[in-house]
């Protein structure tokens, strides 16, 4: 029998096109801007994306560049683990909806599974921030 993870989908609306918000989040060197639950600091090095994030410095992967609005990436933490992050941008009227969507990581406490919850969730009201000033 197939075991499933607890998932939490948050988004946030922002009044800025999709192509606007699209072109922003997809651009590593734009990470430190908004995502501090992922990166501190990001550096392209030896052809990968390597962050200073809250567990140590980790690789970052994006899918190649699409016309969907998909921002899905992977992060290699020290462990070796993978985590999986899928991201989308979608029309919303005049603006776009940003959906994120979080997988419960195995032998995580619920502390840590609201921790993760909360640093998405304000890492996305800080890209809102920052994209409509």
């Amino acid at each position: 029998m197939k075991t499933f993870s607890e998932v939490r989908h948050i988004s946030i609306t922002i009044a800025r096109s999709p192509a606007e918000v699209y072109a922003h989040a997809r651009e590593p060197s734009n990470l430190p801007q908004w995502a501090k639950g992922l990166s501190g600091t990001i550096d392209f090095v030896d052809g990968e994306w390597i962050a200073d994030s809250p567990l140590g410095k980790v690789k970052v992967r994006f899918v190649d560049q699409n016309r969907f609005g998909v921002l899905d990436h992977d992060v290699l933490l020290p462990s070796g683990e993978s985590v999986y992050n899928p991201l989308r941008v979608v029309a919303n009227g005049h603006g776009s909806e940003v959906i994120f969507t979080i997988f419960r990581r195995p032998n995580t406490s619920d502390a840590e599974f609201a921790a993760d919850v909360d640093a998405v969730t304000r890492d996305l009201a800080t890209l809102k921030d920052l994209l409509e000033r």
